[in-house]
C-alpha cells in the first residue's frame, strides 16, 4: 500500500461496490478521488452517477463522464471483428474489448489532472483485474495502481452494506441481500456471471436474459436483412449508412427481436480457473456471420486459412488482456491488410435464435461461376491437369505406402 498517494482516478459505475471504494480510497489514503464513468453502450442512465459522485463529496471539476460508443465501436469492436474473433470457439469477446478503451481514458485523465494513482474495482478472482491493469502498465509504466478487492478486509457483502452504512453510502433496497448475478454489459453484449449461475449442470433461469426474447417465442416470420461493408466493416443495414455505433445498436435490436445471440459457456479464465458464464450479443452474433460472409467471395485461399490459423491468438491477447501488446498489434497490421477488398454486401435471414447467410454480392468477388460450374464451357480450367496435380501431391504417400509394403508393416 503505497501512502504516498495523493491523487487517484477511480473507474466508477455509481454502482454500490465502486461507491464504497471511492469512500474506502478517501478513508484509507486520504487521496483526493477523481471519477470516471464510461457510455459504452451499457444501456443505463450515467447522470445519477455524477449525483452519487457528488454526494460522496467529490468536485464538480473531478468528475468524468465521457460518450464513448462511437469510439468502442470503431476503434476496438470493428477490429476485433475484421479478425472474426471468438474465445475457446465461442466467445465473442464482449467484456474484454471494452477494458483496455476504459484504461486507455484513464491513464489520460490521470495525465490530465496530474494523477499519481489509478483504481478500479475488479475482484482478485477475475480476469478484468489482470486487463485493467496491464493496459495502465502498457501506457503509463510508472503509474501506481490501486486494488481494494485485493488491499482491504471487507470479505463479504454483509461487511460491505455495513461500512456503506456507516459511511451514509445509499444502498439500494436490492442490494442489501446476496444479488442473484453480477451483470457487466456494453454496446456489445451482456454477461451474467455467480451466484445462481455458479452451478453449470442447472439451466440458466429465464429472467437472466436482458437482451434477448426467447427463441421460441421470437417470431414466426422469418426478418431479411442486408449488411454492407466497406474493407472489413460494416457501414449500412438495408442500405442505410450508419456510424459504427449506430449500426450495432440496430444489430442489436434485429437480433433481440429474433432470440439471437445466447450463449452459455464454461470458460478458462487467464487467472487459472474456470468459470461459467451467461452472454448475449445479439448484434456481434449477426455482425460475425456477415463478415465470415462476404469474406468467403473476396479473401484468397492462402489469406482466409492463414487467418483462421491466427485468429485463437489473436482472441486470446484480447481475452487475457493484451490489447497494447505489440504482438497483437502485429496480428492486426496483418489482419488488416487482409481486408483491403472484403467489400461488399450480405443477405442475411433471421429466424428464432438463428443467423443463416442466403447471399453475398461484391464487385471484388473470387467467384467464378464459369469455372466452377459442372456445365460444359469453363475455359480457364482443363479437368485432365488434375491427373497431374492428384500425382504430384501422392508422391510421398505412394512413397511411405511402398516402404510399409516392403518392410511388410
Amino acid at each position: 500500500m503505497n501512502k504516498n498517494v495523493k491523487k487517484v482516478v477511480l473507474a466508477y459505475s455509481g454502482g454500490l461496490d465502486t461507491s464504497i471504494i471511492l469512500k474506502w480510497l478517501q478513508t484509507t489514503y486520504g487521496a483526493e478521488v477523481v471519477t470516471f464513468t464510461a457510455d459504452l453502450g451499457q444501456g443505463e442512465e450515467l447522470e445519477p452517477a455524477r449525483k452519487k459522485a457528488q454526494l460522496l463529496g467529490i468536485k464538480d471539476e473531478n468528475i468524468f463522464i465521457e460518450d464513448l460508443r462511437e469510439e468502442f465501436v470503431r476503434d476496438y469492436v470493428f477490429p476485433m471483428f475484421r479478425a472474426n474473433a471468438v474465445y475457446e470457439g465461442q466467445y465473442l469477446l464482449g467484456t474484454s474489448i471494452a477494458r483496455p478503451l476504459i484504461a486507455k481514458k484513464q491513464i489520460e485523465i490521470a495525465e490530465k489532472v496530474d494523477a499519481d494513482a489509478v483504481s478500479h474495482g475488479a475482484t482478485g478472482k477475475g480476469n478484468d483485474q489482470v486487463r485493467f491493469e496491464l493496459g495502465y502498465y502498457a501506457l503509463k509504466p510508472d503509474i501506481t495502481i490501486i486494488a481494494p478487492w485485493r488491499e482491504w478486509d471487507l470479505r463479504s457483502r454483509e461487511q460491505l452494506i455495513a461500512f456503506a452504512e456507516q459511511h451514509q453510502i445509499p444502498i439500494a433496497k436490492d442490494k442489501r441481500g446476496e444479488a442473484p448475478f453480477s451483470v457487466d454489459a456494453n454496446l456489445l453484449h451482456a454477461s451474467s456471471e455467480g451466484k445462481v449461475l455458479e452451478d453449470p449442470a442447472q439451466e440458466v433461469p429465464d429472467y437472466v436474459y436482458s437482451r434477448t426474447v426467447d427463441p421460441e417465442a421470437a417470431p414466426n416470420q422469418p426478418t431479411y436483412i442486408t449488411i454492407d461493408f466497406e474493407k472489413g466493416d460494416a457501414v449500412a443495414i438495408d442500405g442505410m449508412k450508419m456510424s459504427p455505433a449506430t449500426l450495432l445498436a440496430k444489430l442489436n435490436e434485429l437480433g433481440r427481436a429474433n432470440g439471437i445471440g445466447r450463449l452459455d459457456l464454461v470458460e478458462n479464465r487467464f487467472v487459472g480457473m474456470k468459470s461459467r458464464g451467461m452472454y448475449e450479443t445479439p448484434g456481434g452474433t449477426i455482425l460475425l456471420v456477415a463478415h465470415r460472409g462476404i469474406e468467403q467471395i473476396t479473401l484468397d485461399r492462402g489469406a482466409a486459412h492463414l487467418k483462421d490459423e491466427l485468429m485463437p491468438k489473436y482472441a486470446e491477447l484480447i481475452y487475457n488482456g493484451f490489447w497494447f501488446s505489440p504482438e497483437r498489434e502485429m496480428l492486426q497490421a496483418a489482419i488488416d491488410q487482409s481486408q483491403r477488398y472484403v467489400t461488399g454486401q450480405v443477405r442475411l435471414k433471421l429466424y428464432k435464435g438463428n443467423v443463416i447467410l442466403v447471399g453475398r454480392d461484391s464487385e471484388y468477388s473470387l467467384y467464378d461461376q464459369d469455372l466452377v460450374t459442372f456445365e460444359e464451357g469453363a475455359v480457364a480450367y482443363d479437368h485432365r491437369d488434375a491427373a497431374g496435380f492428384i500425382k504430384l501431391n501422392a508422391l510421398r504417400l505412394r512413397t511411405l505406402g511402398q516402404r510399409r509394403k516392403k518392410l511388410g508393416l
